[in-house]
């Protein structure tokens, strides 16, 4: 069995929004790297996690349940030890309410999340217990597998 290299979600709006996005997910050794560019946001920070469902059903997200925490932490910043896995801290929208990002979620393993929602919030993650007091989804997409892309793939 190949180990899953590359992982995609486009994010969709939750109703009375009109955040979209598109982020990519990359196995590294170690780490999850998460990229790309979230579109609609209020200028400013916004929550950013893996939740533990991939299920798009409730117009308002929360059909996609908590934090991804398979072993039981408390709620943290990225880099902390003692984090829920899914905690990937805050991405930061400019003047146009556009995010684009490039971050390290760190002992990640890509094949665990696979499925699993990505979920954008209306305001900063502050860390505190027991999610960080992000406020409402604003959009949310499923992580599914992606193509992997070589230069000698192509011909």
């Amino acid at each position: 069995m190949h180990q899953l290299l590359m992982a995609v979600a486009l994010l969709m709006p939750i109703k009375d929004s009109s955040v979209s996005g598109t982020i990519e997910l990359k196995q590294e050794k170690g780490f999850v790297l998460v990229t790309g560019e979230v579109k609609g946001l209020t200028p400013g920070l916004h929550g950013f996690h893996i939740h533990e469902f991939g299920d798009l059903r409730s117009p308002d997200g929360m059909s996609a349940g908590g934090h991804y925490n398979p072993h039981k932490k408390p709620h943290g910043r990225p880099a902390a030890h003692e984090r829920h896995e899914g905690d990937l801290g805050n991405i930061e929208a400019n003047a146009d309410g556009v995010a684009k990002f490039n971050l390290r979620a760190m002992g990640l393993d890509l094949s665990k999340v696979l499925g699993r929602g990505l979920v954008v919030h209306a305001n900063p993650d502050d860390f505190s217990q027991p999610v960080g007091n992000a406020g409402p989804r604003v959009a949310v997409g499923v992580i599914g597998v992606a193509e992997v892309k070589s230069a000698t793939a192509a011909k």
